[in-house]
């Protein structure tokens, strides 16, 4: 008797939890969103994919609610990423070339559609566990840890005071680290004026290269492609064709978010000598390709091997 009394009230305990755990998960990414578009910022931010460490300069500017960054790197050959209203360009001094392209994507994290921010709670357990320091300045600590094996845990560090995402870590189903950037330095609500966000080449030397439109404008269409095992809790936020350098034929491509990370599908008329196949690995980005009669299909994300693998299998043209 008593145990059928305390049931109930246990399950009503664990709705409660559960909601506010998607509540707090949803505060914490529209925190962290808002501040790195409405924050003036300047810092250093160190890269590692891998094994691979690189570091780069950025210097971020909203002015009355339009954004500005520009991002230099640091290691290697030289490149500087301008980003304005609508547009991209990428400055490659050593080869003398600028590739402009559109700005109408990035990345979906951390805007959430009402079905993503479901999907949070229901895939990703959210938890706080704490509080760090992360280039001298104190942190809140998250982690989002993945109920299945079909995506990847992160784990956040946001500034206490703005909500700044300081510092970021992709684990694999090992728990561990394939992927992660932090701020090395940092100056927020910096004074910035347009100089800083400027090209450091205003004017594009008489002989540089200028390669314009490079990956093509997204054209929304359906494309006709199915892919039918995608994970569950990932929306399809895009569909449609583009023209990828280096193609002939229009390349289909749709993207899936779960509200964490995205998942791209491209499929393109399988071509000899453009047909890799395959499996490959870079940090926590996994891409595998498929031959599928005539056409090429790739799937990449940050999400486990064996899920682009089951989306790249589960695609077909109707």
């Amino acid at each position: 008797m008593m145990a059928g009394r305390v049931a109930p009230a246990v399950f009503v305990l664990a709705l409660v939890a559960s909601s506010a755990s998607a509540s707090d998960a949803l505060a914490w990414l529209t925190r962290a969103s808002q501040a790195a578009r409405q924050l003036n910022y300047v810092g250093t931010i160190i890269y590692q994919i891998g094994p691979r460490v690189e570091s780069s300069r950025i210097t971020h500017m909203n002015d009355d609610g339009r954004e500005f960054a520009k991002v230099v790197n640091l290691d290697g050959p030289a490149r500087e990423v301008v980003r304005t209203q609508g547009e991209v360009r990428c400055y490659y001094p050593d080869a003398k070339l600028v590739r402009v392209e559109p700005g109408t994507f990035r990345n979906v994290f951390p805007s959430l559609s009402a079905e993503q921010q479901q999907s949070l709670a229901r895939y990703y357990d959210f938890r706080v566990v704490g509080d760090d320091r992360v280039g001298g300045r104190p942190v809140q600590v998250v982690v989002f840890e993945p109920k299945d094996g079909l995506r990847y845990g992160h784990r956040f560090w946001s500034d206490g005071a703005t909500g700044l995402l300081l510092k970021a870590r992709v684990l694999n189903e090992r728990g561990e680290a394939v992927e992660q950037f932090a701020f090395s330095d940092l100056t927020m609500n910096a004074r910035l004026d347009h100089a800083m966000v400027e090209p450091s080449w205003p004017v594009v030397p008489r002989d540089w290269q200028v390669l314009e439109n490079v990956s093509g404008d997204v054209v929304p269409e359906d494309t006709g492609w199915i892919v039918a095992r995608v994970p569950p809790g990932f929306e399809k936020i895009m569909e449609g064709w583009r023209k990828l350098r280096g193609r002939r034929e229009r390349v289909a491509h749709i993207v899936f978010s779960d509200g964490l990370v995205s998942v791209s599908v491209f499929v393109e008329p399988l071509v000899a000598a453009s047909a890799p196949a395959g499996f490959l690995q870079k940090g926590g980005l996994n891409v595998y390709s498929v031959k599928q009669d005539d056409h090429l299909i790739t799937v990449m994300g940050e999400t486990p091997g064996a899920t682009v693998r089951q989306i790249a299998h589960s695609i077909t043209h109707r």
